[in-house]
């Protein structure tokens, strides 16, 4: 009867650490990932001389700023856009008090400027919505 126990015990283990290895791969970063390339691969029309167009993420953040700002979205310069490898999951905006996953995270910084302040935007992963950091930690 101790035999039996201990292999059951030993099986319920052993699909527990199954189960958490099955969840951890089956995150999106795989298709973020994906997203991410076929984004990057395209190229701007080499007959424009004008400058590329600003991507989704930085039009979301731009209008979110606008809005939190109550200004309009013209107001709102786009200083910079640049991809990031963030150390955690808090993105480069850890708060106090709280845990987070200890994974790289490719993502991005967009950083803003409006009447005369600067403002960080950060995403992780292509389909994450930028969200603005108050107080970036990276």
């Amino acid at each position: 009867m101790g035999t039996m126990r201990r292999t059951s015990t030993a099986l319920r283990g052993a699909s527990v650490v199954i189960l958490v290895v099955l969840a951890a791969g089956c995150g999106s970063q795989s298709s973020d990932q994906a997203k991410a390339s076929d984004v990057s691969s395209e190229s701007p029309s080499e007959s424009s001389s004008e400058s590329p167009a600003p991507s989704v993420p930085v039009e979301v953040a731009v209008a979110d700023l606008a809005a939190r700002l109550g200004i309009d979205a013209a107001s709102v310069e786009v200083v910079a856009e640049e991809p990031v490898t963030w150390s955690d999951g808090s993105l480069g905006c850890a708060e106090k008090g709280f845990a987070y996953t200890q994974a790289l995270v490719e993502g991005s910084r967009i950083t803003l400027q409006a009447d005369g302040a600067s403002y960080e935007y950060h995403t992780g992963g292509a389909s994450q919505r930028p969200f603005w950091c108050e107080s970036p930690t990276e």
